[in-house]
C-alpha cells in the first residue's frame, strides 16, 4: 500500500495478526511444513517481538513453552541414543518411536534435527523461558556426533546434506547453551575459510558458487565462535564487504548474481553486512521501499517477490532485515543469533547465572575438601 508519494507504508497491525494466525491452525497448504512446525513457531514468535505484539496471557505463553519441550527427545545414558537427542521438528515425527512395538525405541526416522534444536532454544528465549529443562548434555552429544571431518554439519543422524547451514545451527546452540565442547573448532574454522570462492564470498561448502544465506552462515558462525577477526584478513573481510554490495539490484538485495531480489536477503545479505561493519554502504532507503513492496495490504504479511503471497520465512526475515536498518520501531535485532537484543539480553543474564552457580559451586566443593 503506497502513500500520496508513491512510497509504501509499514503495515504494523496487519502484519501482527499475520503472524498470530501463524501461531494457530495453518492453512492446508502449508501441510508439508508439519514436520518443521517449530521453526514455523520461530518465525511467528520472533517476529512479533521485533513488531511487539508477542502479548500473551501466562497460561498461553506456557502452553507453547511446554509444546516445545514435547519436542525434545530424551534418550538414555546409551552413547547411541544420546547422538540421537536434540529436539524434533513437530509432533507428528513421534509416531515413528513406536518401533517393533517398543515406544521408547530411538528411531533414525525420529531423532534430533540441528535446525530444529536451534530455533527451539531460540523460542523459549524469546518467551522467556529459563531453559532449566533442556537436557544440556545430550543436545551437546547431538550436536557432537553430527560434526563431519572436514568440520561441516550433518542435520540429523538420519541422513543429509553436510553443509555451512547446520555449522551455523551447530555454533547458535553452543553459544546459546555457553558449551563450545561439542564442536572442533579448528576443523570448523577451517571448513568455512574452505568455502571461499573465487567470487570473493562463501558458498556453501568448497568449490561451490557464493551464496548470500550460506555466506551468512560463515560469517555469523565465524563470529560466534569468536574468530570473525582472528580467521579472516583484512583483505578477506574487504572482498565479502564488497561482493554483498554487489547484491543490491532494484533496490532489493539478491542471493547470488543474476537473480531477482528476494526479501528473505534483507536479513541475510543486511546481517553479514553488520557483523562485518559494512550495512551502511547498501541504499538503505531503497531496501526498505523494496521489502515494504511485497507487503499483503489485505492479509497483512511479506512475500518474496512484489505481488506475490505471503509466507511465514519471508514475513519474518523482511522484518528482521528492516530491524538491521533501525527503521519502522521495529526492536533491535541481534544479527548473529538472529533473536531480538531483548531475547539476547535474557539469554545473557542466564549465562549470568549459570556462571555465578559454577562459581559458588567449585569454592563450595573446595571448602569441603579443605
Amino acid at each position: 500500500m503506497a502513500g500520496a508519494a508513491g512510497e509504501y507504508k509499514f503495515l504494523r497491525s496487519r502484519h501482527i495478526k499475520y503472524l498470530k494466525r501463524c501461531l494457530q491452525v495453518l492453512p492446508y497448504s502449508t501441510v508439508t511444513f508439519d514436520t518443521s512446525r517449530v521453526t514455523v513457531l520461530y518465525f511467528a514468535l520472533s517476529g512479533l517481538d521485533l513488531l511487539e505484539g508477542l502479548e500473551l496471557e501466562e497460561e498461553e505463553r506456557q502452553q507453547i513453552i511446554n509444546w516445545i519441550y514435547t519436542l525434545q527427545i530424551l534418550p538414555t545414558e546409551d552413547k547411541e541414543q544420546l547422538a540421537c537427542a536434540g529436539f524434533r521438528g513437530g509432533t507428528s515425527l513421534d509416531s515413528c518411536r513406536d518401533v517393533d512395538g517398543c515406544a521408547d525405541d530411538v528411531s533414525l526416522f525420529d531423532c534430533g534435527h540441528i535446525t530444529m534444536t536451534y530455533t527451539a532454544l531460540a523460542s523459549l528465549l524469546i518467551l522467556g523461558d529459563d531453559l532449566s529443562l533442556v537436557d544440556r548434555k545430550a543436545v551437546l552429544a547431538h550436536v557432537a556426533a553430527l560434526q563431519c571431518p572436514d568440520g561441516s554439519f550433518f542435520s540429523t543422524r538420519g541422513g543429509s546434506e553436510n553443509d555451512m547451514r547446520f555449522m551455523y545451527c551447530a555454533a547458535a546452540i553452543c553459544y546459546i547453551l555457553q558449551d563450545f565442547s561439542a564442536i572442533n573448532i579448528n576443523s570448523a574454522v577451517q571448513y568455512v575459510l574452505n568455502s571461499m570462492s573465487y567470487e570473493g564470498a562463501m558458498g556453501q561448502g568448497q568449490y561451490l558458487e557464493a551464496h548470500g544465506g550460506s555466506n551468512y552462515c560463515a560469517v555469523a558462525t565465524l563470529h560466534l565462535l569468536g574468530h570473525l577477526h582472528t580467521a579472516l584478513s583484512n583483505s578477506q573481510r574487504q572482498r565479502i564487504v564488497r561482493w554483498l554490495v554487489w547484491r543490491q539490484s532494484e533496490g532489493g538485495l539478491q542471493g547470488r548474481p543474476n537473480k531477482p531480489p528476494d526479501t528473505c536477503y534483507t536479513f541475510w545479505v543486511g546481517a553479514a553486512l553488520q557483523l562485518l561493519g559494512g550495512l551502511e554502504m547498501v541504499d538503505v532507503e531503497a531496501l526498505r521501499q523494496f521489502v515494504l513492496s511485497t507487503q499483503d495490504p489485505i492479509t497483512g504479511g511479506l512475500a518474496k517477490y512484489p505481488r506475490s503471497r505471503p509466507d511465514g520465512l519471508h514475513t519474518y526475515l523482511g522484518m528482521a532485515g528492516l530491524a538491521l536498518l533501525t527503521r519502522d520501531s521495529l526492536r533491535p535485532i541481534d544479527p548473529a543469533l538472529n533473536i531480538s537484543q531483548r531475547a539476547l539480553h535474557h539469554l545473557h543474564s542466564l549465562h549470568r547465572l549459570h556462571d555465578a552457580s559454577s562459581t559458588n559451586g567449585t569454592a563450595s566443593t573446595q571448602a569441603h575438601i579443605k
